[in-house]
């Protein structure tokens, strides 16, 4: 079995298919490397594509202590999976959690992205949802510690962001179902109040996202309610960001609609290495990055 050792010695359990430019996929708080079947499937065609476990998602370590998990460290182990396979720049893909540690990855190391695509990210990201999205992980954490992950995914696996994928693909919706519950209670409580208790929101790194000149692409859901907002403003900061919106679409986009997400990120990762994708021209303006109400 395949593992990248970190850094800080956490051993990460990866998988790679195909060959080319790489492809570097970042998984989700419900997920783990099974999750981006459907993208590799499709990209490995044409790209070295690379998938992770997160630590704390066997088989990858599991580190007991909660205060080795964090944002910096979900950052940092897209840099040592990198390193670990000898790779100077990929092409980065996350989704929610994923999507964070990904933009963490193309602020504080654009020299080692070729791109980055933010997916189903920002959630609990905006001021008036920051804090509860905090007391919430926390909550959640605690409830995992005491039930165990099947009475916790019983209830969080069908929340208001994952019912569009029971609607559209019920397989689909049983296998993530499935997966998540072979998950780690352990690794699970210590993400979530490692990295999602600790995570800052996005608007408090407004400065930094206005000097990035990664090619960025955002994707999310119009049913991701949460986040739409958030996202917004990631599109107004971010001077290399596009935005593609997905209709009747929750939070797994890449499973609920994977020929329009593997479309939508082809056709951006040619852009990219055409030198086609540039920042927003100075002609279209952004009068605030807060929408017309001002800052929020």
């Amino acid at each position: 079995m395949p593992t990248i050792t970190t850094d800080d010695s956490v051993r990460l359990h990866y998988e790679e298919t195909g060959a080319g430019t790489p492809l570097l996929f970042v998984h989700e708080f419900g997920g783990d490397l099974r999750s981006w079947e459907p993208q590799v499937r499709y990209f490995a065609r044409l790209y070295r594509c690379i998938r992770y476990n997160a630590r704390g998602y066997p088989p990858s370590d599991v580190p007991e202590d909660w205060n080795r998990y964090s944002q910096e460290r979900a950052r940092d182990d897209i840099r040592s999976v990198l390193d670990g396979l000898q790779i100077e720049r990929a092409h980065v893909v996350g989704l929610s959690m994923g999507a964070f540690a990904t933009l963490h990855f193309g602020m504080h190391y654009p020299d080692r992205a070729l791109s980055i695509t933010v997916a189903g990210g920002a959630y609990g990201s905006h001021p008036a949802h920051h804090q509860q999205f905090q007391e919430d992980s926390r909550a959640n954490a605690e409830r995992i510690r005491r039930d165990g992950m099947a009475k916790f995914v019983a209830t969080y696996g069908v929340g208001p962001q994952r019912v569009q994928l029971e609607l559209k693909d019920q397989r689909s919706f049983a296998e993530y179902l499935a997966q998540f519950n072979e998950h780690s209670a352990l690794g699970a409580a210590n993400t979530l109040l490692g990295v999602q208790c600790r995570r800052p929101s996005f608007y408090e790194l407004r400065e930094r996202l206005q000097k990035m000149t990664v090619p960025t692409l955002l994707m999310l859901g119009d049913e991701e309610e949460p986040a739409l907002e958030a996202n917004l403003f990631l599109k107004r900061a971010i001077p290399t960001a596009g935005l593609a919106v997905f209709p009747k679409s929750g939070h797994a986009i890449n499973l609920e609609e994977p020929a329009l997400f593997n479309q939508l990120l082809e056709n951006f990762l040619h852009q990219v290495e055409s030198a086609r994708w540039r920042a927003r021209d100075p002609r279209a303006t952004v009068p605030s990055l807060y929408g017309p109400a001002g800052r929020p």
